[in-house]
């Protein structure tokens, strides 16, 4: 089999990992709001609310490190690993065949940081704390796949290992 990106043979099935922070406040009435950003200039999904901080877990770095890390890029808090609970692995796909369309997402919750969340780059148009109860609210709308992970965790139904853009079998 070659490699469809053009860098060779493929031996192996090859992934893309990414850690997403979910940061998650209660609400007077027990209900769970979640911090959101709009998407801008970042040429991918721009338009769509998005977890508060996600990112590619960089050569040598553990998720948990990537998660604390995006945390801080993104929104100048500081998160320890004892504080990101694990939500779900999301093995997903954008069904090009391409190696970089291979992913796997790493979500995590978190309750407690350090700091005040605040945009941090200028690839956020907006930030703000949404109702996971009221996710169609909003204007615009939640990147696809995280929108599954945020309605699978107001719902309670969030499992593991979740997939994204296969075939149901």
């Amino acid at each position: 089999m070659s490699d469809p990106s053009g860098n060779g043979p493929v031996h192996r099935y090859r992934v893309v990992p990414a850690a997403y922070v979910v940061l998650l406040r209660e609400e007077a009435d027990g209900a769970d709001s979640a911090l959101l950003q709009l998407r801008t200039g970042t040429g991918f999904m721009d338009g769509h609310w998005a977890c508060g901080a996600a990112g590619h877990v960089e050569a040598g770095e553990s998720v948990l490190a990537a998660a604390a890390r995006e945390a801080a890029e993104e929104l100048g808090v500081e998160v320890g690993a004892t504080e990101l609970l694990p939500l779900t692995v999301m093995h997903r796909t954008q069904g090009t065949g391409l190696a970089v369309d291979e992913r796997v997402d790493f979500f995590f919750s978190c309750r407690r940081w350090r700091g005040e969340p605040r945009p941090q780059e200028d690839k956020v148009a907006d930030l703000r704390w949404v109702r996971l109860d009221a996710l169609d609210s909003l204007a615009e709308p939640v990147v696809p796949h995280e929108r599954q992970v945020l309605d699978g965790l107001a719902a309670d139904t969030l499992t593991p290992v979740t997939t994204f853009g296969f075939a149901q079998h």
